[in-house]
């Protein structure tokens, strides 16, 4: 008990000292202590409470009187505090109602206070938005006026430095997303007049190509006329028997091409001038303000590269005219004019090797498309015409530095197509010269005659103090010949030109295109001169006295060449005209074709032969159409004084053995079945005039009776039967000394069998006579003999 009650007592100031909230822990003590706790804890409260409330009550009556006093003095203080709650009261009142002026006042200084600041605000985000508008208004302008570049770098500058102090409000917010899209709209102007541009320039190409082309022309003239002017004091002469080369009056010419460059001097036109090549430059730089360059030169080079190919490609009738070619040509130059000065006046936009790379595609192109349509070209003026432009075209590319090599080495292509035009046109004109031709000698009537003929002709004269009128030796084909092939060598010439050759090299062309000319087109039209039906005995006379003087001719075409070339033909890689070896085939198959026509005209001649070959007597004279042949062959050789001594012998020892071959052939025909002896007799008439004819020397020069033993081989076998000595032929067969030497066992027999027949068939009554049966039985055992011979030479083969 005792116990309990200092910790009741803790307990209770426990819940005096502690805060309300918290006093529940405290008087959960109060239960969980010893049984009976409780009531002793209301105890010990209750007690606690009484002394507290002692405590009170003698603190109230220690205070209770100056509570009584200040009771009483407050209420004293009351009247006052009312008297006092009236003034402030009235006080208050006046004082609102002055006030209300002055709240009225101030409220409208604050309102313009309030306004004042606002547009101060205004003011200064104008200030800060104004150049902002002020420069897209710029930006819309410069658009307006198309000025795109200009437009880029205001777009730069209110994107970078503008827009950031403006970006909270919403117009520049709605700039900011139309900038991309006026970009996109810069990019697609531009590229529009880039298009614009390129096709420009394609449509101007032939132009700028044509300008470039003609000052390449004009300055290369220029510059050949002044060269040959400072050589002027080196010229050569020329002239070779009143031969010459028509000297360029370089004087002349020099004063044309110098007031030329005076007249154009201030007309010197560039593609500049030409194309206006700012849509380019204004494209290439947006593109590359807008950082895609790039793809601006992608696809510039891809475009530029479509074009080069349709400028590549020809025409189909671009081979028929020279135009076309021109035309060709001047789009190619113009169009690789306008990429150099790309390549000069921008940066990275195409570059050398790009360039290089789109010539040699070019290039080959070129050269494979006038390959194939020079083909075609069949005029040598038109091929002529070519090469020059081919030759301005590559001297005016050159000078822009693009290399050329390989069409100089086409020329010499096209000048072996040049050189075949060249061969046909010339053989047109010796076709036309031959058929022009009366191939008799030039008459000569005096000497101015004369002069002008070997003006023509280098044509040495031995007899040249002989009077007058006379005759030369050639016909008028052989000057006009001569003329033309030195004609033909000026043509070759001028393809020679400007292909920046030696003279060494120019000299070997000009002398293998003349030997073309010659051996070939000159040949060939002299063999088919020489077959052709028409041309007679006295023609091919007259061919060949021809061929011998342009034969003779050929060592002055040569100095001609050399002339013109400055090369000496002892110069060891000289090559040397075959004009001789020409001439000399030509001479040749006149000669053979004299024979042929001499034995064809024999031929003639003896199908006109009308023997009676079962007459018993000879008419006593010589056939008719045999006089007629030998009186042919004696006029016909008569012409042959003018050919060389050998030509005409051997025609007339050709003539004589076929006409002895051709009568033998006439007795051994097999349509010939039966022969009497007075057809032998008369035949035997005939060969006596032949041999007459042969021993006249119709030809001179033959040694002995060399042209009679033409006719030894049928004397012979007429003698045998005329004298009928078989029982000799017979005994001195196969020995050198026989008399009957040339007669063959089997011509023998043939000829034998024949009369046999004959005798069989008039001789019915033969065997009743004893001469005819003898002289049958004669002819039968000759003919055994014979018929041994024969098998016995078979055997022997």
């Amino acid at each position: 008990m005792a116990e309990s009650l200092p910790e009741h007592e803790r307990i209770l100031q426990e819940i005096e000292s502690t805060e309300t909230a918290c006093v529940g822990p405290t008087l959960r003590s109060v239960y969980d202590d010893q049984p009976n706790a409780h009531q002793r804890f209301m105890e010990k409260l209750d007690a606690c409470i009484r002394n507290h409330d002692r405590e009170i009550e003698k603190m109230c009556n220690f205070h209770h009187q100056g509570f009584v006093d200040a009771i009483t003095e407050l209420l004293k203080v009351r009247a006052d505090a009312e008297k006092l709650k009236v003034q402030v009261t009235d006080t208050n009142r006046r004082l609102q109602d002055a006030g209300k002026e002055v709240i009225a006042q101030t409220e409208e200084i604050i309102q313009c206070r309030l306004q004042q600041r606002n547009i101060t605000t205004v003011v200064e985000k104008l200030q800060l938005c104004l150049p902002v508008l002020e420069m897209y208004s710029k930006l819309k302008e410069q658009m307006n006026v198309k000025r795109y570049y200009s437009a880029l770098k205001t777009m730069e500058q209110l994107e970078n430095i503008c827009f950031p102090r403006v970006s909270q409000y919403r117009f520049c917010q709605i700039m900011i997303e139309n900038l991309p899209k006026l970009r996109e709209e810069i990019k697609e102007i531009s590229m529009s007049d880039l298009k614009d541009f390129l096709e420009s320039i394609r449509k101007h190409s032939d132009k700028i190509g044509e300008t470039a082309m003609k000052q390449a022309q004009q300055q290369k003239t220029f510059n050949t006329a002044l060269q040959k002017q400072n050589n002027l004091s080196y010229g050569r002469n020329l002239y070779i028997n009143n031969d010459a080369i028509p000297e360029t009056r370089n004087e002349v010419i020099l004063k044309q091409n110098l007031e030329e460059e005076e007249e154009h001097e201030d007309e010197v036109l560039t593609a500049h001038d030409l194309v206006d090549f700012s849509p380019v430059y204004r494209c290439l730089h947006i593109y590359s303000v807008l950082g895609d360059a790039e793809t601006f030169e992608n696809y510039y080079r891809k475009q530029r590269r479509k074009q080069a190919r349709l400028v590549l490609q020809p025409q189909s009738n671009m081979h028929e005219t020279v135009e076309g070619y021109r035309r060709y040509f001047s789009q190619i130059v113009g169009f690789f004019v306008v990429e150099d000065h790309i390549l000069h006046v921008t940066q990275g936009l195409i570059t050398r090797a790009y360039t290089d790379e789109l010539w040699n595609m070019a290039l080959s192109k070129i050269i494979a498309v006038l390959r194939t349509h020079s083909s075609y070209c069949t005029d040598p003026d038109l091929v002529l015409e070519l090469k020059n432009l081919i030759v301005v075209f590559a001297d005016t590319l050159q000078g822009y530095g693009f290399p050329v090599n390989r069409l100089f080495d086409l020329l010499f292509e096209i000048k072996d197509q040049y050189n075949e035009t060249l061969l046909k046109k010339w053989a047109v004109l010796f076709r036309d010269i031959f058929e022009a031709d009366n191939y008799s000698p030039i008459p000569v009537s005096n000497e101015e005659e004369y002069k002008i003929v070997i003006s023509k002709f280098p044509f040495q004269d031995p007899e040249l103090d002989k009077c007058f009128p006379k005759k030369l030796p050639m016909s008028q084909s052989v000057p006009q010949i001569y003329i033309q092939v030195k004609e033909f060598i000026y043509a070759s010439l001028k393809f020679s030109e400007s292909l920046h050759r030696s003279s060494t090299e120019i000299d070997d062309m000009l002398r293998k295109s003349t030997n073309l000319l010659l051996t070939r087109t000159l040949s060939s039209c002299l063999q088919n001169l020489i077959k052709k039906p028409h041309i007679g005995l006295t023609e091919l006379v007259q061919i060949i006295i021809n061929t011998t003087h342009l034969e003779q001719a050929c060592k002055y075409l040569e100095d001609f060449i050399t002339n013109i070339t400055n090369i000496s033909q002892e110069t060891v890689h000289t090559a040397r005209l075959y004009g001789l070896s020409t001439f000399k085939d030509a001479r040749h198959a006149a000669e053979g074709e004299i024979y042929t026509k001499l034995n064809q005209k024999i031929d003639e001649f003896i199908q006109l032969a009308d023997y009676d070959w079962t007459m018993t007597e000879p008419d006593g004279r010589a056939s008719g159409y045999l006089m007629d042949l030998i009186n042919f062959l004696r006029s016909t050789f008569q012409v042959f004084t003018h050919l060389p001594g050998k030509v005409a012998q051997t025609a007339c020892m050709s003539a004589c053995q076929h006409l002895s071959t051709s009568l033998m052939q006439m007795l051994l025909d097999n349509d010939l079945k039966q022969i009497s002896m007075g057809a032998i007799q008369q035949f035997n008439l005939d060969v006596i005039q032949c041999e007459l004819f042969a021993s006249s020397e119709p030809v001179p020069g033959f040694q002995g009776e060399t042209l009679q033993l033409a006719f030894i081989d049928l004397r012979q076998l007429l003698d045998l039967f005329m004298v009928w000595d078989w029982s000799t032929y017979l005994a001195d067969y196969g020995q050198p000394g026989s008399k009957y030497l040339r007669v063959n066992p089997s011509t023998a027999l043939a000829l034998l069998e024949k009369m046999k027949d004959l005798s069989k068939k008039n001789n019915i009554f033969a065997q009743f006579r004893k001469n005819d049966r003898d002289k049958q039985k004669l002819i039968e055992t000759v003919v055994r003999q014979l018929r041994g011979l024969v098998n016995g030479m078979a055997q022997h083969t």
